[in-house]
C-alpha cells in the first residue's frame, strides 16, 4: 500500500498581494504526476484545503481539478478539514463522490475510509468547544479531544490503520504562517495521543517535521511566509508494506529569501546574484532611512515584497507624547518626518505636506 501524505494546501492564498495560484496549479500537477509515477494507491491531504471559509472560485475550480485528475488515475484520495476550511463547505457532497472521501464531521472520525485492509482514519480539525459538549470532556482542550478520537480510532478491529489529523503536536516547529489554535483551548497535544496506528499524517503546521518513525507533518506546498525561507517543501510517500518513507520534493516556482545589510551594499554586492529572481524580505539597516528604499531595491530585485528598517546601533525607544495643540498642521507633519526619518524633509518633501495639508482644509471647508 503506497500512500502520499499532504497537507495544506491553502489553495486562494497570496503572498504579500501576490497570487499563488499558479505556483499551486504547478504542485497539483506535480502531486498528480507523482501519483502516477509512483503508483500510488491513496492521497491522503490533513487539512487546510483551503486558505479560507469561503473560498475564491479559481481556488475551488483547482481543487475540483486535482481529484477529478486523481481519480482519472484511480486513486483514492481522503481529505480532512483543517482550522481554515469551512467543515460544512468542504463537506459537501461527500457521500456522493467515488474514491474522494471528504471527512469533515467530528463524528465520523472513528468512520474509516477501507482501502485493501488498510483503515484511514480522519480526524477532522476538532474545536474543543465545539465537542467538549456532545463528547463529555472533562476539560475544553486539543489533548482532550484528540484523545477521547483517537481512542475510538485504536478500538477499531482493524489490522492497519492510517489516520489524518490536523492538529498542533509538542515539539513542532511553527512559521509564521499559521493560524493560531490556542483560541480554543490549550492548542499542543502531545505525541503519545498517536500512538496505536502504523501511521500518522498530520496537518497544520508549514515545515515537513519527523515527529517520530510513524507520525510526520509534511508541511505546507509552498511557502506562505519569509520565516519558511530555506524550508524543503514537497510530501511524504509511505509504502506501509516495507515501512519505507521517502520525501518528494514539490516544485519552487519562486524561492522566497531575507536580506539584510545597508542599501548601497545590497544593491552592489555581487553575492546577492542568485536571489535577484526571489520573492525578498528586505531590512535595511542604514543609520538614515533611505529614500525611494523600495524603488531603488527592485531595480536590482525586482520581486521585494515586504521591507524593514532597523538601523544599526539604535536602541529601542518608547513613544514621546509631543503636544501639538495650537502649532500648525505643516509643522507637525514635517517634525513627525524627521521623528520617523531621522532627517529633515527635504524641499520636495515639505512642499507636498503642506499641498496634503491644503487639501484637507479645502475638503473639510476650514
Amino acid at each position: 500500500m503506497r500512500v502520499l501524505h499532504s497537507s495544506d494546501w491553502h489553495l486562494g492564498r497570496s503572498f504579500h498581494r501576490e497570487s499563488l495560484l499558479s505556483a499551486q496549479a504547478a504542485f497539483v500537477d506535480h502531486l498528480v504526476e507523482t501519483a502516477r509515477e509512483e503508483r500510488v494507491d491513496v492521497v491522503v491531504v490533513a487539512g487546510d484545503v483551503y486558505d479560507r471559509a469561503l473560498p475564491p472560485v479559481d481556488a475551488v475550480a483547482l481543487c475540483n481539478e486535482a481529484l477529478a485528475r486523481l481519480k482519472a488515475l484511480g486513486v483514492h484520495t481522503v481529505l480532512i478539514s483543517g482550522n481554515h476550511d469551512s467543515a460544512v463547505r468542504l463537506g459537501f457532497g461527500a457521500d456522493l463522490m467515488e474514491r474522494v472521501h471528504l471527512r469533515t464531521d467530528p463524528g465520523r472520525a472513528w468512520v474509516p475510509v477501507v482501502v485493501g485492509d488498510v483503515a484511514f482514519f480522519g480526524i477532522p480539525y476538532l474545536e474543543p468547544e465545539i465537542v467538549k459538549g456532545p463528547w463529555e470532556l472533562a476539560e475544553r482542550s486539543h489533548t482532550a479531544a484528540l484523545t477521547y478520537a483517537m481512542d475510538r480510532v485504536r478500538a477499531h478491529p482493524a489490522r492497519r490503520k492510517v489516520v489524518l489529523a490536523h492538529a498542533f503536536v509538542t515539539g513542532g516547529e511553527a512559521s509564521d504562517s499559521e493560524r493560531d489554535i490556542s483560541v480554543g483551548g490549550v492548542a499542543h497535544v502531545p505525541l503519545a495521543a498517536f500512538s496505536g496506528v502504523d501511521y500518522a499524517a498530520l496537518g497544520h503546521l508549514h515545515g515537513r517535521q519527523t515527529m517520530s518513525e510513524t507520525v510526520r507533518y509534511s508541511g505546507s506546498p509552498i511557502a506562505y511566509s519569509f520565516s519558511e525561507a530555506g524550508q524543503r517543501k514537497g510530501s511524504w510517500l509511505v509504502d506501509l508494506g516495507a515501512n519505507g518513507v521517502e520525501f518528494v520534493p514539490a516544485p519552487v516556482p519562486r524561492p522566497v529569501s531575507r536580506l539584510r545589510g545597508r542599501i548601497d551594499d545590497l544593491l552592489s554586492d555581487p553575492r546577492h546574484a542568485g536571489v535577484e529572481d526571489h520573492w525578498l524580505q528586505v531590512t535595511l539597516t542604514d543609520p538614515i532611512r533611505p529614500r525611494e528604499a523600495m524603488e531603488r531595491l527592485r531595480g536590482r530585485f525586482p520581486h521585494t515584497l515586504a521591507l524593514a528598517f532597523e538601523p544599526e546601533g539604535a536602541t529601542a525607544q518608547t513613544a514621546r507624547l509631543v503636544p501639538i495643540a495650537g502649532r500648525a498642521e505643516i509643522d507637525v507633519a514635517v517634525d513627525f518626518v524627521r521623528e520617523v526619518r531621522g532627517e529633515e524633509a527635504d524641499e520636495a518633501e515639505t512642499r507636498l505636506l503642506r499641498q496634503a495639508v491644503e487639501a484637507c482644509r479645502i475638503r473639510e471647508g476650514v
